[in-house]
């Protein structure tokens, strides 16, 4: 087996339980190592530190698998999948989930979202790629799931030297898939829709806005398929505005709200969510529920600072439009924006809208993307559940 040194004092992450090694920290690596392939990996002392994915050619070059001394073969990674498929089990829907969230569930650069009997996959290293038709097969094993569809058309993939591709790994795989969240039935175009097709990290935060629907002026910006919508409408509002720049993906968002029986009180346009925010604080409108659920502003800590005036500037409308006494849910998928720095723009927004607020609850992302403390990049969504006074 190959072997990777580390550098001096550079292995107390991994031993801290962060699964990534760095070019950096790396001293020295076998002449036989091959990417993709498996590495040992030690300290400089010579100590065993654990298995992980190699990768010359990305920045991340090691991707620990299992700190144990343990043959990675298939069986290790049917055990793998077994256990992530437990855990749904126990704590999830096991029809509507996030089945393997990448570093969280010990296999790196793997993602997998389960709609009904169908898994859609993602390869987003090396090491995964090059096993993607083993894993699609334990997956389906494990699983009873009739297809899995690669979605690995993703940029991200450029880091680890890969292509971008998609397409059918096993079985049969409709266009279309239905699957039902809270009770609500959606369609999920898995071939061709955003990412995996479904934002399924949300779920929990969805449901927990029931109680703040019935009888509810709601706007939901930034709404995509019409999930947050929907659930507002399916919870008892009155009336619902869902607004997105996509066109397409609000003609989805409308079929869902008529395969509910939803369309009567969820309408949808087609709108600049900020041009928007603006016309409607200057006419004067206020809403019992404003719901911002933006995509991620930043990719990159670089763009950081315009991340966060775009999320002061929506929350400063969002907060005008809510009326006293109503609430604001707003929330932030951007990986580099910290919950401090979140919560300091929501602060900076209340002040300059002269709004006074009450965190009703502070959420993050649903069971099924677990949350590794040692790996904070496993831990991007954040959500606050806000009561709006003057």
């Amino acid at each position: 087996m190959s072997k990777a040194f580390l550098r001096k004092t550079r292995e107390t992450r991994v031993r801290g339980g962060h699964p990534w090694i760095y070019a950096s920290e790396i001293e020295r690596v076998d002449d036989s190592a091959e990417n993709g392939g498996i590495i040992d990996v030690y300290s400089c002392k010579n100590t065993f530190l654990g298995k992980g994915f190699f990768n010359a050619n990305s920045q991340i070059t090691i991707r620990i698998l299992t700190t144990l001394d343990e043959e990675i073969d298939e069986d290790f990674f049917r055990r793998r999948i077994q256990d992530a498929w437990n855990y749904r089990k126990l704590l999830c829907d096991p029809m509507s989930c996030r089945l393997i969230y990448s570093e969280s569930d010990f296999l790196p650069g793997l993602i997998v979202d389960k709609f009904a009997d169908i898994l859609v996959m993602q390869a987003l290293s090396l090491g995964i790629d090059m096993r993607k038709q083993m894993l699609a097969r334990l997956l389906a094993e494990i699983t009873g799931a009739k297809g899995v569809y690669e979605r690995s058309d993703v940029p991200v993939r450029r880091h680890e030297g890969l292509e971008q591709t998609k397409g059918l790994l096993w079985g049969e795989v409709p266009d279309a898939v239905l699957m039902t969240e809270n009770g609500i039935v959606y369609s999920v175009d898995v071939k061709n829709g955003q990412k995996t097709g479904f934002f399924l990290d949300q779920k929990q935060n969805r449901a927990a806005i029931a109680p703040l629907c019935p009888g509810a002026k709601v706007l939901d910006c930034f709404c995509h398929n019409g999930s947050f919508a929907l659930n507002a409408a399916h919870s008892g509002a009155r009336s619902v505005l869902g607004v997105d720049i996509s066109e397409d993906a609000l003609a989805v968002a409308r079929e869902n709200a008529r395969r509910n029986h939803l369309e009567d009180i969820a309408s949808f346009e087609a709108h600049n969510c900020f041009d928007l925010l603006r016309e409607l604080t200057e006419q004067g409108e206020t809403y019992d529920l404003v719901i911002l659920d933006p995509p991620a502003f930043t990719k990159s800590r670089a763009a950081l600072e315009s991340a966060l005036r775009g999320y002061k500037e929506i929350n400063l409308r969002g907060l005008k439009l809510t009326r006293p006494g109503g609430f604001l849910v707003t929330c932030s998928c951007s990986q580099h924006v910290s919950p401090e720095q979140f919560q300091d723009v929501i602060n900076q927004a209340a002040r300059d809208s002269k709004k006074h607020v009450r965190l009703v609850e502070y959420r993050t992302q649903a069971y099924d993307h677990p949350i590794l403390p040692a790996a904070s990049e496993t831990k991007y969504l954040k959500c606050m559940i806000l009561q709006v006074m003057n």
